[in-house]
């Protein structure tokens, strides 16, 4: 084996464990609220109150507020900087066609004393209250958001919490970017969405890692 096919062996192995022990610390920290409180978090929350709850169970190094604190640590919220263009290439797509969609990420932000970086999407329960779907959604960057690949479904990845509070990866079924040909999980697509949903195959399927683009 080569040396950079070596390196890039070794990387994906890394983000693997990674993603697993993220999936574990988020699965945790819910438990551990339920426990406390004799219910478990669901997708009916209200916009805001994830984090927190979230930020209590989980040793946290950083809180980025919403991502307009201004640390290096944080990624800025395109909503809230005065030129959201200088940070439209951070992340790119499971292939890196394209820029992802940065509205899934806006709701709050932390970094994990391990340095792992969490996004939430934490909505719209109240303002649109005849939605087919309530987003409560976490993304982890597994590696921090400083380091790469910085791209959906290889160092960043999706969960969903659901209405019975059970915390799914993003492409499993039930969530919001489940489909059955991998259309969230493309080589070929250049959706702002592709790599949303890959974070179920990443968990359960050790050939993701051996095809990554």
């Amino acid at each position: 084996m080569t040396m950079p096919t070596l390196m890039a062996s070794t990387q994906k192995k890394e983000l693997q464990t990674a993603l697993k022990k993220a999936y574990s610390t988020l699965s945790q920290a819910l438990m551990m609220y339920e426990n406390d409180n004799g219910w478990p978090v669901t997708s009916k929350l209200e916009v805001g109150q994830l984090k927190p709850i979230l930020m209590k169970y989980i040793n946290t190094a950083k809180d980025c507020g919403i991502g307009t604190e201004g640390d290096k640590a944080c990624m800025p919220n395109k909503a809230y900087v005065s030129n959201p263009d200088d940070y439209k290439d951070i992340y790119k797509t499971f292939n890196g066609k394209n820029n992802i969609n940065y509205a899934l990420f806006d709701d709050g932000q932390f970094v994990m004393n391990d340095n792992m970086f969490v996004m939430i999407e934490n909505g719209y329960q109240s303002r649109y209250p005849d939605a087919t779907v309530a987003r409560v959604w976490i993304s982890v960057d597994v590696n921090g958001f400083n380091k790469r690949p910085n791209r959906f479904g290889q160092d960043l990845f999706m969960f969903q919490i659901n209405d019975k509070g059970a915390l799914l990866p993003m492409g499993a079924e039930g969530t919001e970017y489940y489909s059955e040909n991998d259309a969230y999980c493309s080589s070929v697509s250049s959706s702002s969405l592709n790599g949303a949903g890959c974070t179920a195959n990443a968990l359960n399927d050790e050939d993701f890692w051996k095809s990554m683009p």
